[in-house]
């Protein structure tokens, strides 16, 4: 029986990697607008900078800042 559930896990594991990336015929639907990271260019970049001026941290999205606004 110990056997069988490790023939069965080496199987499922070595066939995990066979479907990674996107086929030609899937592009179309990833191109979409509404499948975009960011939607809007200029809400993210209000965003930006309220995490920017307010946060007052390094990180979260990759700035480093004061909370003050000044650099």
């Amino acid at each position: 029986m110990k056997r069988l559930i490790l023939l069965v896990a080496i199987l499922m594991s070595s066939t995990a990697c066979t479907t990674m990336g996107v086929e030609p015929w899937e592009r179309d639907v990833l191109a979409k607008p509404e499948m975009q990271l960011v939607t809007d260019p200029v809400e993210a970049a209000t965003d930006d900078h309220i995490y920017f001026s307010k946060e007052a941290s390094s990180g979260g999205r990759g700035f480093g800042g004061g909370g003050c606004g000044c650099n």
